[in-house]
């Protein structure tokens, strides 16, 4: 398992051209198993950091945050969604390594790697409020909530293994877990999350696939097979694919870590 500028609303992203092909056929196809099968069809590309190893991607009232990692590098920030400009950034403590962020309400959490804690940070102002223990390690984030404290729900954890973690909005206190599978085995290496409808995307560690996850089974019912969405010749210094923002509907913010583009992508039976 990086200054500020201004930039133009969300909406505008809502409003871009479809500028580019699909990045595969968009009508599900067999997997392995009796799992579908989908690719992403590419929508935009926007910028991107490359700089930025991206561990956490949530769009929450026009903006875009993202929470980064590598010891001594890890930020939370504040992006415009459509030109990838950070509006605001504040580095973790320097011995921490920053993994996934969840957006609730007015605070953001931010888990870290191997450091025990995860950081409460003030939305508007990206300081940090306070630092709640987690046990085990820090790898994806997101929660099933609405966001804005009407409907609390719960907080979900990824740690790289086969198992999703729920805890309580509030403190992160645990609340419980679910191992994952597809196709009857055991799916581990379970990274970056997003919550949507009640399920739980999840990208795949080193692969280039992203999964739908039922939270309440463990089950995984919907693959996503973005290889080729960077393009391989745009490759060289990225690393793996590693972030997931919901837009609306079937559309979501698709980057990775290194990357130096984000895409707007309409994933088919989503």
């Amino acid at each position: 398992m990086p200054t500020r500028a201004r930039g133009r609303p969300v909406a505008l992203l809502l409003l871009l051209p479809v500028v580019l092909a699909a990045c595969g056929t968009a009508a599900p196809a067999s997997g392995t198993g009796d799992v579908p099968v989908v690719r992403p069809e590419v929508l935009a590309e926007l910028p991107h950091d490359p700089a930025a190893f991206s561990q956490g991607l949530e769009l929450h009232d026009g903006t875009l945050y993202e929470g980064t990692g590598r010891v001594g590098e890890s930020e939370i920030r504040a992006l415009d969604p459509v030109t990838g400009a950070v509006r605001a950034a504040t580095p973790l403590p320097p011995s921490y390594f920053g993994e996934g962020i969840t957006v609730l309400d007015d605070r953001i959490w931010q888990l870290t790697w191997k450091d025990g804690v995860a950081i409460e940070w003030d939305r508007a102002t990206l300081r940090p409020r306070r630092e709640v223990p987690v046990d085990g390690e820090g790898w994806g984030l997101c929660h099933t909530g609405s966001g804005d404290g009407s409907a609390p729900g719960r907080v979900v954890r990824s740690d790289g293994t086969d198992r999703l973690y729920f805890h309580e909005p509030a403190d992160l206190a645990g609340t419980g877990s679910v191992a994952v599978t597809l196709d009857g085995e055991p799916l581990s290496e379970l990274n970056e999350l997003e919550c949507v409808g009640g399920r739980v995307w999840a990208n795949v560690w080193q692969t280039d696939r992203i999964v739908r996850i039922d939270p309440a089974t463990g089950v995984v019912d919907l693959v996503v097979d973005a290889a080729g969405l960077l393009d391989p010749a745009r490759r060289s210094g990225a690393d793996v694919l590693n972030g997931i923002a919901h837009v609306t509907g079937d559309e979501y913010l698709l980057t990775g870590k290194l990357w130096p583009a984000t895409y707007r992508v309409r994933l088919p039976g989503a």
